[in-house]
């Protein structure tokens, strides 16, 4: 299934995305996609809906974040081998966790606001994990059992905030709209291999990322089992787990970076599109 959410800010409605690309209503099935739609009971229940007995949503429809509001919205670090070899840095022994701010979520498709005295926004498409039960001290081979599904999140960066101002990267990563999310959850039956999915980013029409998840350091399983020792994750939480080479960071011989008027689409095999105008605080 892919589920969604659509329509003005903070008063989304819930649908589901049918073989067509069209958006049926689920109003009358479930109030929003939250923590309670993703346990595996609610999933199963929704799975015997056939998309073609709702009602279609007729016209054009602002899609917001796959989830509501999460509790956590986690990030990985460094989590691509090829990555950390484009920025210099040491593959890390243990998974670099950073919480983003609730405030950087937003839809697929909303504007990107470069921040005041920005001088270096960046892009990262990721494969993000959407969880469905609760996790703590969970094993790995327990871990899967708590993922509902997977979305595609922009994982957007100012990184001179991130690593020359001082502190932790959180100033340069929980800016508003720094966290793009959807455009719709995948549920994780329709994805069998998270750790074979193509994915990519491209400005203005040049591709810059173009890179695959097998790179990844740290699967998915390690991933929901290693932060849970750490966060309690709750069903609606979101992961969201690195980025694959290619960042204006990384470009070489000069590091390029977003400028207001620019577009960026980007996509996780599977898992859909975004694209976002970038705008000037």
């Amino acid at each position: 299934m892919k589920l969604l959410r659509y329509g003005p800010v903070g008063a989304e409605k819930p649908g589901m995305l049918d073989s067509e690309g069209r958006i049926r209503d689920l109003g009358d099935f479930i109030p929003d996609i939250n923590g309670k739609t993703l346990s595996p009971d609610k999933l199963a229940e929704l799975s015997h809906i056939k998309p073609e007995a709702l009602s279609i949503v007729h016209g054009t429809h602002r899609l917001g974040p796959c989830v509501a509001r999460p509790l956590n919205f986690v990030c990985i670090g460094l989590n691509y081998a090829d990555h950390a070899a484009e920025t210099g840095a040491k593959i890390p022994k243990e998974p670099i966790i950073f919480l983003k701010s609730l405030g950087a979520y937003c839809g697929p498709n909303d504007d990107v606001i470069i921040p005041k005295n920005s001088v270096k926004t960046d892009w990262e498409v990721e494969l993000a994990i959407v969880i469905g039960t609760k996790a703590r001290y969970v094993e790995e081979a327990d871990a899967m059992a708590h993922v509902a599904g997977y979305c595609v999140v922009n994982d957007v960066s100012e990184r001179e905030f991130q690593s020359e101002r001082g502190g932790t990267w959180d100033k340069g990563k929980g800016c508003d709209t720094f966290g793009p999310t959807g455009p719709w959850m995948v549920t994780k039956n329709e994805i069998p291999d998270p750790q074979n999915l193509k994915m990519w980013l491209d400005v203005d029409g040049e591709r810059m990322q173009d890179g695959s998840t097998k790179t990844m350091i740290f699967g998915v399983a390690q991933l929901v089992s290693y932060v849970s020792h750490f966060i309690t994750l709750h069903p609606g939480d979101i992961i969201s787990t690195g980025t694959p080479p290619g960042v204006g960071l990384g470009k070489k011989p000069t590091p390029i970076f977003l400028k207001a008027g620019q577009t960026m689409k980007l996509g996780v095999e599977g898992l859909g599109e975004q694209t976002q105008k970038v705008i000037a605080a």
